[in-house]
């Protein structure tokens, strides 16, 4: 995101954003003495040891050891780069960023900001009218006999728009709204000819469309009536605040099942959507239409490296499916496809066989390329040399998209057994086949090298020791202390690196006086297993006893045992025959030296 973030504004955006009101926004906390505990989002537990502290306003998680402050929750969570959390925690204090601050940025986020206030109370209007008037009897009748249940009305936000023309004009003028802002959220029109404006959405079931962050910014409206004439679904039109091809409705639901199952399930419609979602089928998203775009696949990258599609078994549905490869081929995914048997979609599906059945059906999907080859067998008929090039030909363009040799084999074998012929005959009609250009590989939104390396360079460290860990949990549980700490500690005595890297920052910021909270000091530290220990030590907040006398015990245990590493390592080299006399004499000389500063005690800790 481009822009310059200062240092003040990130603090005033982090003083504003709660880590317990945020977190809680996302999970269920329960208070636990002067913490916040709850099942970590990060990994499977069946009982709670993730941790929220609101005293240092940090989080961590004794099960997975991730841990951080506000920012980091916000990014691991969603999924999304440092900045995007920056500015979804800015949003939702109201905070400006400095390169929003120019005259034309100020009026473009008061506009999106009154149009997402007018979306989310039509919204709220709207699910009223389903709930309460008269106007939403033939909308409940219809959801009533689709099956859909009151949670996931409520869930959803499902609401019904009257048969009237001007409910939504006059419902914005008694909330003050400016008509040329309804109009231009796409909610009204206006007739050119007599000067009026009438409703977009009128006699319909309302589904709203959110975000990523859930916030109502467009709307799709089905048909009750049945009369042929009219459009099944009328969506809202491309707003500031809407873009058709970087919306998935329900990704705000689903987005953290997506993570957990490791895929994503695409489906066609809001109600086969919503049907999965409450049988248990939750990481399921649905495009806006059946047109699937490169924007899409990017955005499903973010949170998985496969998708399954699902799409209804007519045409219109298969046909979308085969479209969709390009775009998830370029965002480097992996496809599989579950084929609902016809006449049924998702949702009818689940409600005659149930959600496992469907779950079993999505686990079971195959391959695109399978699927593809059986989808052109089908449409084309095998046994005429015209169905059998098609065949041949429809299986070589998409398979040398892939840019993939093995796949292309496999396949080109796959599709010599189905056709009943020779396997180097198919491999030789493959080759005949124009290669398409190789895909442009997308933006990478994964960690960057030097996060990975530490990654693996903690796995290959281990834990640090005990009395490290507590020197961690002294130093940043009891500010005060810290300065006797750089006055007494020589860093080179820790062992393990990252410990010796967030005591010496610590110090640094301790000597320099450039230290304000254990939150901002966070944001400094890399890899994400230098914040772990951190927020691993003072996780509980609980005050150690006589903090004073354990650090000086802790730090001259750690003096010691640096001194007995030396003292070993030049004795066992004072005893090499091979070394001359002048060397040894200073080695021993050295030894000498070093057994003496053992012997010498810290100066006593004064408060």
């Amino acid at each position: 995101m481009a822009g310059f973030l200062s240092p003040a504004t990130r603090e005033q955006i982090r003083a504003a954003s709660d880590i317990v009101d945020v977190i809680g926004s996302y999970l269920p906390l329960k208070k636990n003495g002067a913490n916040f505990t709850a099942l970590c989002p990060f990994h499977k537990e069946k009982s709670p040891s993730f941790n929220v502290n609101p005293h240092k306003q940090i989080f961590h998680c004794f099960g997975c050891h991730k841990g951080g402050d506000v920012f980091t929750f916000v990014k691991d969570y969603e999924n999304i780069g440092f900045m995007d959390a920056v500015r979804r925690l800015a949003e939702r204090a109201k905070i400006p960023l400095e390169f929003e601050n120019t005259p034309g940025a100020q009026e473009s986020r008061h506009l999106k900001d009154q149009l997402l206030e007018i979306h989310d109370q039509l919204a709220t209007r709207w699910q009223n009218c389903l709930a309460n008037e008269a106007a939403g009897q033939v909308a409940r009748d219809y959801l009533a006999k689709r099956g859909v249940s009151a949670d996931a009305i409520k869930l959803f936000r499902i609401g019904a728009a009257p048969e009237l023309w001007d409910d939504t004009v006059n419902w914005a003028k008694s909330k003050n709204f400016p008509i040329e802002i309804v109009e231009q959220a796409g909610l009204i029109i206006k007739k050119e000819e007599a000067g009026r404006h009438y409703d977009r959405f009128r006699g319909r079931l309302m589904f709203p469309i959110c975000d990523e962050q859930g916030r109502v910014v467009a709307f799709s409206g089905r048909v009750l009536s049945g009369d042929e004439k009219t459009a099944k679904y009328v969506n809202s039109p491309e707003t500031p605040i809407f873009t058709k091809s970087k919306i998935f409705f329900g990704l705000d639901k689903s987005k953290r099942a997506i993570l957990d199952a490791g895929y994503a399930i695409i489906c066609e419609g809001q109600l086969d959507l919503i049907a999965c979602f409450m049988a248990g089928v939750q990481n399921i998203v649905a495009p806006q239409g059946t047109a699937f775009t490169d924007q899409h696949a990017r955005i499903i990258k973010r949170y998985a490296n496969e998708v399954v599609l699902c799409f209804d078994s007519d045409n219109a549905g298969q046909n979308a499916i085969v479209r969709s490869l390009d775009h998830l081929l370029a965002a480097e995914l992996a496809v599989r496809v579950a084929v609902v048997p016809a006449p049924h979609d998702p949702d009818s599906f689940i409600k005659n066989f149930g959600g496992e059945a469907y779950r079993q059906l999505v686990e079971n999907a195959e391959g695109f390329f399978d699927y593809l080859l059986k989808r052109l067998c089908a449409t084309n008929d095998a046994a005429t040399d015209k169905g059998q090039l098609a065949i041949l030909r429809g299986m070589a363009e998409a398979l040398h998209k892939t840019n993939n040799s093995v796949l292309l084999d496999t396949h080109a074998q796959k599709t010599a057994l189905r056709l009943g012929v020779a396997v180097d005959a198919v491999r030789k009609e493959f080759s005949k086949v124009k290669a398409a250009p190789a895909y442009v590989r997308t933006e990478d939104n994964g960690p960057d090298d030097s996060v990975l390396a530490g990654e693996v360079e903690a796995e290959t460290l281990g834990r640090p020791a005990n009395n490290e860990l507590h020197l961690l949990k002294i130093l940043f549980l009891h500010e005060d202390l810290a300065p006797w700490l750089a006055a007494h500690l020589d860093v080179n005595w820790l062992a393990h690196p990252f410990v010796r890297q967030i005591v010496a920052a610590r110090l640094t910021a301790c000597e320099h006086e450039l230290w304000r909270t254990l939150a901002e000091f966070l944001d400094g530290l890399e890899p994400p297993m230098l914040r772990s220990l951190v927020t691993e030590a003072v996780a509980d907040g609980r005050p150690l006893s006589n903090a004073d006398r354990q650090l000086a015990d802790v730090t001259l245990k750690l003096r010691n045992q640096f001194f007995d590493q030396q003292i070993a390592a030049l004795t066992h080299k004072a005893g090499t025959p091979e070394m001359n006399d002048e060397a040894r004499m200073e080695c021993l000389h050295e030894l000498q030296r070093v057994k003496q500063q053992k012997r010498l005690p810290l100066s006593p800790l004064e408060k």
